[in-house]
């Protein structure tokens, strides 16, 4: 969820003095440290800080690493997909790299627009939420879809840039951003949406690269990317499940437990089979398994270091799952790296003689 603050147009005064507001009900993390880190998009301007963590749940972090997170997580599948196209020998392309980084920020944006709009009731009940823009009354809903779509406009604008399959197979995800936010409602499976939701750029990046999806390779790729999915996502909610208990969300935190470890043991395991599966479809090489090597003990730390029920440390868990995303995606490039050398033993074999 994101926090949303309306100006009147550009570079004049927020209205009711909403920055004097946010700072006085304990919210100046996003103020004024944060402005350099964002940007005015059109009259009138909308200012987007990162997801609210309440104090209670861990120490601030500095603004630009939590407005971060979870645009990593979003994006680092799509940079999975896009190393494992890249021809043997060859580094990523670079431009889809960052075609991508952009549509990764633009589509976290919209998600968070969508589910603070269907979460505005929620977040009145809640105190850590009550000052949240839609919630608190400061904005409406129309100003609020006014934005959503200039957000989906500008990621449509992305989305064109690449062929003809990769657009219809993008524009597939729209129906998982939009009902994400209604199945903590009515599941205690959420984060599995989530996680199908989240990785779809593990089906697109390769797409984008080879115009259709080769599903050996895409599909084991997507299933381990919602496994890693449920494996963050049940941590990050077990910091909200007082909360949730209290007016009635559901998650994988209330489903499993004094059980999360072992779920997520068993996640990070489905999660790692099918990394080596996707590897082997693709002909990746020894720094690609050892990337994944890598990963499994990261996950291993994680689970173990993991305490619960105190939200600080939910918080630090979560957060270094950026670190197991960019290990694989090193792994990837290494690995296919290495792929050139192999393909060079092969042809001249008098080389090693």
């Amino acid at each position: 969820m994101i926090t949303v603050l309306i100006l009147q147009g550009w570079g004049k005064p927020l209205k009711h003095g909403l920055i004097h507001h946010l700072v006085q009900v304990g919210m100046p993390r996003c103020l004024p440290s944060s402005l350099a880190n964002v940007g005015l998009l059109w009259p009138p301007a909308l200012l987007l800080c990162r997801p609210e963590v309440s104090n209670t749940h861990h120490k601030p972090s500095p603004p630009s690493l939590r407005l971060g997170e979870w645009t990593w997580l979003l994006y680092l599948p799509c940079t999975w997909s896009i190393g494992l196209a890249a021809e043997p020998g060859c580094l990523p392309d670079w431009r889809l790299l960052s075609l991508f980084g952009v549509g990764a920020v633009l589509m976290r944006g919209a998600g968070c627009t969508i589910n603070d709009m269907w979460d505005r009731d929620y977040d009145r009940q809640v105190a850590r939420t009550a000052s949240r823009p839609l919630a608190a009354g400061d904005i409406s809903t129309f100003q609020s879809l006014v934005f959503l779509g200039g957000q989906l406009s500008l990621a449509l604008c992305v989305l064109l840039c690449l062929n003809y399959y990769s657009i219809i197979l993008g524009a597939a995800s729209l129906s998982l951003v939009v009902t994400y936010p209604l199945m903590k409602r009515i599941t205690y499976w959420p984060q599995l949406v989530l996680g199908l939701t989240f990785n779809w750029g593990a089906l697109l990046g390769w797409s984008a690269i080879k115009g259709s999806c080769e599903w050996s390779v895409c599909l084991p790729l997507y299933f381990a990317g919602v496994m890693w999915t449920m494996v963050y996502d049940t941590i990050y909610a077990h910091q909200d499940k007082k909360d949730d208990i209290m007016i009635g969300v559901k998650s994988t935190a209330l489903q499993f437990k004094e059980d999360t470890k072992q779920w997520l043991s068993g996640f990070s395991l489905a999660m790692l089979l099918s990394l080596c599966v996707a590897g082997m479809n693709c002909n990746q090489t020894f720094p690609y398994y050892s990337a994944v090597a890598a990963v499994g003990a990261h996950l291993a730390h994680q689970i173990y270091t993991l305490d619960i029920d105190k939200p600080e440390n939910c918080w630090k868990t979560f957060a270094s799952n950026r670190t197991v995303g960019i290990l694989l995606f090193i792994g990837i490039v290494l690995g296919n790296l290495w792929k050139q050398k192999d393909l060079k033993n092969v042809e001249d074999p008098s080389e090693n003689r």
